[in-house]
């Protein structure tokens, strides 16, 4: 069967750049690889678009086709009847980009890469002080590092695999009803590492890691609130093949106060008051997160007033500006009184309170 022009297979004209060639084989490969595609005679498809970047994404093979065409790489020019021998040709670049770094060519995964280690969150309870003010906490960690008897490869005396030549995968052959294609897969023998060992880690048993608890001395901010995160680079589990340690992120839960209650960086208290000391008002001491104020409160205070006491709320975690604090009244009722208490609101009781607005409207449906 005749074959089709490489520059038709890949849709590009005969003055295309090497950019231009290598995006027409990215779409065709991420459309036709047998491993994802759907597509009627994908493998095909995917064969002889192999083929065509193969030739033309290397300059001299481009020149040879230009010039004689297929007929280029017939019989002594290394393809025999079958055309461009292209087993070894390296598309590496090209599926790692498409199907991420570790995805070799027809589905295999090449493990020898340097990978970075995976990133850990840990809950850490805060008391309203602390993350109000900021701290120092020693905290325990349990994670992996490297290890240090192999240098994280999991064995010792280190060789080239003999099958792959440390390249970490084989190129095979696949014969299908459409005919046949090269893929490559992970090197069976060394697991697509590159390379053996003659004898595995006993440290590690051969991961490259070891478990480890381990205190960390970490200081928290002033400010941070119940889901803020502190991202500690490094910190987290070890990488592979020399690749980085991943972060340790503290996720922060900021424990009840019984006193003071928090919104943003404004601080809330609710202070109890009699009814006497609602009705004639008075001076309070009232405690705060900076020290005890003294707050006066005005006769005729009602329940739920508010009083703003500027600055003495939580400074912002990013260190901008400070909150307020709020004091919310609580007149508190009383349930048990003595005969005389109970005549001197009787006598209360007698006070007139038409002119007072609430009355007004409320009288006004009666």
């Amino acid at each position: 069967m005749d074959k089709r022009d490489c520059y038709e297979v890949l849709g590009v004209s005969k003055s295309a750049s090497q950019s231009e060639i290598k995006s027409a084989f990215r779409k065709l490969a991420k459309k036709y690889h047998p491993d994802v595609s759907k597509e009627e005679n994908a493998a095909e498809k995917f064969k002889e678009a192999q083929e065509a970047y193969a030739v033309l994404s290397d300059e001299e093979k481009r020149r040879q086709y230009d010039q004689f065409g297929h007929a280029a790489f017939q019989g002594a020019a290394g393809g025999g009847a079958g055309g461009f021998d292209f087993s070894g040709f390296d598309f590496s670049d090209i599926f790692g980009d498409l199907f991420g770094s570790g995805f070799g060519f027809g589905g295999g995964r090449s493990s020898n890469r340097a990978s970075r280690g995976r990133d850990s969150i840990m809950r850490v309870d805060l008391s309203f002080e602390e993350a109000a003010f900021g701290t120092k906490k020693t905290i325990h960690v349990n994670t992996t590092e490297e290890c240090s008897h192999c240098d994280g490869k999991g064995g010792l005396g280190e060789k080239t695999c003999s099958r792959c030549h440390g390249s970490g995968y084989v190129t095979e052959e696949q014969r299908t009803m459409f005919g046949s294609f090269m893929s490559r897969t992970s090197c069976p023998e060394c697991h697509g590492e590159g390379v053996s060992y003659d004898k595995k880690c006993h440290h590690c048993h051969g991961t490259g890691r070891n478990k480890v608890s381990k205190d960390l001395e970490v200081k928290i901010p002033a400010g941070v609130d119940t889901g803020h995160q502190l991202r500690l680079a490094g910190k987290g589990e070890a990488g592979s093949n020399g690749g980085p340690n991943g972060d340790l992120y503290l996720e922060f839960n900021v424990l009840d106060h019984p006193l003071f209650t928090r919104h943003d960086n404004d601080v809330y208290l609710r202070v109890p008051i009699t009814v006497t000391e609602a009705v004639l008002g008075c001076k309070k001491e009232i405690p705060t997160l900076h020290g005890n104020v003294t707050l006066t409160i005005p006769a005729g205070s009602n329940p739920n007033d508010k009083h703003r006491l500027k600055g003495k709320g939580i400074k912002d975690v990013n260190g901008r500006s400070t909150g307020d604090m709020y004091v919310v009244l609580n007149v508190v009722i009383p349930k048990k009184l003595s005969r005389d208490q109970k005549k001197l609101f009787e006598s209360l009781a007698k006070t007139k309170l038409d002119d007072n607005e609430a009355f007004k409207q409320f009288n006004k449906y009666l």
